[in-house]
């Protein structure tokens, strides 16, 4: 467990006991997003809020299953703020569709976490119900897919929809935000406007190679020697700007 997953999971098993002893808890944070201009801090309350034992409990396996691996990967603060992003952004897109709807639950944060998990591992195998098994990319274009015909062909039975695909759209375009702003893509605009910099790049390579692998989650450690690998095969010109992002944000650490 990680600690942003580990504090998200306790707030929320924490907000949905205290809501069965006070069921006006419900009523006041839930967000209605027409009044949202009006009471802002619905916006992030109606994210630790549940209908129901399934509404958290699957909500919360999500957040367990894909939360760790990720929140290693981005690192804990760019983690949690892809979490309340999502979030918001859920509420937003509800905002423009179903403004009158009163919405809760930690989905649209949860739907962010899957679509970086599937980001950054979109091969990974998920068995649905513990039986089937999908690549984690085609699970979210599944999850869109489903969101968007039963969003717009009013099949909603009760679920946020638009919450779904808001934290989806919040994720990808924080996302895409980090991967600009990285080091690792910095570095790539360096070296393709100055392609003789060769010693910098050797440079990089040597501060990649000692990277320390003790305090490496496993997943991480067999992605290291994955990219490694791959550079010692097709050189540095063939790591992808995610690769080098990875190796750079470890390479700090050490």
């Amino acid at each position: 467990m990680t600690p942003w997953v580990t504090r998200l999971l306790f707030a929320n098993a924490a907000v949905y006991l205290l809501s069965m002893t006070m069921p006006a808890l419900v009523s006041q944070f839930a967000l209605i997003p027409a009044l949202g201009l009006r009471q802002p801090w619905t916006f992030v309350t109606y994210m630790f809020l549940h209908g129901g034992l399934g509404h958290i409990f699957f909500n919360m396996l999500s957040l367990f299953f894909f939360g760790p691996r990720l929140e290693e990967r981005l690192g804990s603060g760019a983690f949690v703020r892809l979490y309340f992003i999502a979030g918001i952004t859920g509420g937003l897109l509800s905002l423009l569709f179903t403004p009158n709807v009163a919405i809760i639950g930690a989905s649209g944060s949860v739907f962010g976490v899957m679509l970086g998990y599937a980001t950054f591992w979109p091969r990974h195998q998920i068995l649905i119900w513990g039986i089937i098994p999908v690549e984690a990319r085609w699970m979210v274009v599944a999850l869109t897919a489903i969101s968007l015909y039963s969003g717009f062909g009013g099949g909603g039975g009760g679920i946020a929809h638009f919450a779904h695909l808001g934290g989806f759209l919040g994720a990808w375009i924080y996302l895409k935000v980090l991967e600009a702003r990285s080091p690792a893509r910095q570095w790539q605009k360096k070296v393709t406007v100055q392609p003789r910099i060769i010693e910098g790049a050797n440079s990089a390579l040597e501060r990649w190679r000692r990277i320390s692998r003790d305090n490496l989650h496993p997943v991480n450690r067999d992605e290291l020697d994955r990219v490694l690998d791959k550079i010692s095969a097709s050189g540095m010109s063939s790591l992808t700007s995610s690769e080098r992002e990875f190796l750079e944000r470890f390479s700090a650490r050490s």
